[in-house]
């Protein structure tokens, strides 16, 4: 994948490339603002970009607004937003901003690298990857004002979280301790409750996992 990387931290900048190209990756720019990254992002066109959300000039939420401003003009643009807390309205901004190809997870997953590098990979792809504390909290909101996500049953509700912490079928089969066929089911009743009825069945993933995040992070 060729790759932009932006963080006001130099070491972790340098931290990220090495971890990339040692993966094969090619990182075709590093930036540390984010003007930097949005210019980048919008001339160069690449596979993914990694992001921080706090960057100069304002050190608050810049990379998410050039993020949101990328997938403006390129709304399957994929993003992989990394932060070191996690902060609702930030899922809630970036999902709101595009139809798949988003990530926002922790700077702590960095630290393992199979598992940052795993989640590169299903953003390029045009996947949702969301870090398990990020959807720990969406899962204690309430959702009463959606009937169909209401309807869910517990397990239900409990694999959907997983398809939006980026898990594939196998992955979720694993975590829950049951098999792929239970896990196909369940994914189908999802789409049955949530009226997804295309063919296309990574579209009805990234739609259920968008239709969950926008009503968790919107409550």
């Amino acid at each position: 994948m060729r790759i932009v990387i932006a963080d006001d931290s130099a070491l972790l900048r340098q931290g990220l490339r090495l971890i990339l190209e040692d993966d094969g990756h090619e990182v075709v720019a590093d930036v540390e603002d984010g003007p930097s990254m949005k210019k980048a992002a919008l001339e160069l066109e690449p596979d993914l970009t990694v992001c921080d959300i706090r960057m100069p000039p304002s050190h608050t939420d810049e990379g998410l607004r050039a993020s949101v401003d990328v997938r403006r003009e390129h709304p399957n643009a994929p993003i992989l937003l990394l932060s070191q807390y996690v902060v609702l309205a930030y899922a809630e901004d970036l999902v709101a901003s595009g139809t798949g190809s988003i990530g926002y997870v922790l700077k702590d997953r960095v630290s393992d690298i199979d598992a940052f590098l795993d989640s590169c990979r299903r953003v390029a792809d045009g996947g949702t990857v969301l870090d398990p504390h990020v959807v720990q909290q969406l899962l204690l909101r309430d959702r009463h004002g959606d009937a169909s996500l209401a309807s869910l049953t517990a397990r239900e509700t409990e694999v959907l979280g997983l398809m939006a912490e980026g898990h594939t079928n196998a992955g979720i089969a694993e975590a829950l301790c049951i098999g792929e066929g239970g896990v196909e089911k369940h994914c189908q009743r999802i789409f049955a409750k949530l009226g997804l009825t295309e063919a296309d069945d990574v579209h009805r993933r990234v739609t259920a996992v968008l239709r969950y995040l926008k009503r968790g992070a919107g409550t």
